[in-house]
């Protein structure tokens, strides 16, 4: 399942409208402050969780197979859990792809 570019573009549509709905609307219509901590968490998160969604899928399925995908998205969580930077985490998730399909195509 490769993306093409108009798929990744309406995909960052998607991220855009409802990073501003969540975001641009509440400030246009909500005059107050919003004091429900339940509310504030999800306006907050609902950005993230939207782009997981949208992204999850894909990294496992852009690979030749699924467990190297697995063990990218495995090692990325680690990484991330132990606040490492951008950079790392992506050029360690790669090479773990990288890795994982290289020993599976000579097994």
């Amino acid at each position: 399942m490769n993306a093409s570019l108009s798929d990744m573009l309406i995909g960052c549509l998607v991220m855009f409208a409802i990073t501003y709905l969540s975001k641009g609307i509440t400030l246009i219509f909500v005059k107050k402050d919003i004091k429900s901590k339940y509310i504030r968490s999800f306006l907050y998160y609902l950005p993230y969780s939207v782009l997981s969604v949208m992204v999850f899928p894909t990294i496992l399925f852009s690979t030749s197979t699924i467990w190297s995908g697995l063990a990218g998205t495995a090692v990325a969580l680690v990484l991330a859990f132990f606040r490492k930077g951008l950079l790392p985490v992506s050029l360690a998730s790669i090479g773990t792809v990288f890795v994982v399909e290289l020993i599976l195509y000579l097994v």
